[in-house]
């Protein structure tokens, strides 16, 4: 695997984990919604995670990751249409798409090292 992509990929797991921290310890959209801060950390991350799915596509473009295309549009969606984007789509991304994600890019990272 090219180093880019699994600097890439790591900065991927990063986002995840970051995300993780900033999500309720359960699993509420109301105590979700009252966090602003944690609100916009968690979108900040979705945008780091879709730039670097973004440049791993240009090198890799056959990646098996569920949905990468999806992930760089979620990206392009935060950041240029902000003011489309609902907290309930934030939420059911972070909450249940994100673990998706993270599996497969810790296989990803593990394929690599054996």
């Amino acid at each position: 695997m090219d180093k880019r992509i699994k600097t890439y990929l790591q900065d991927i797991l990063n986002s995840i984990e970051e995300i993780e921290n900033d999500l309720p310890p359960v699993f509420d959209f109301f105590l979700f919604l009252k966090n602003r801060t944690a609100k916009r950390a968690i979108e900040r991350n979705l945008e780091i995670i879709g730039e670097a799915m973004s440049r791993i596509l240009k090198l890799h473009p056959e990646i098996s990751i569920t949905h990468s295309r999806k992930i760089v549009d979620l990206r392009n969606l935060i950041i240029h249409g902000y003011d489309s984007i609902s907290d309930e789509i934030i939420w059911t991304i972070a909450s249940r798409n994100v673990p998706k994600l993270k599996g497969e890019v810790e296989s990803l990272l593990s394929d690599e090292k054996h």
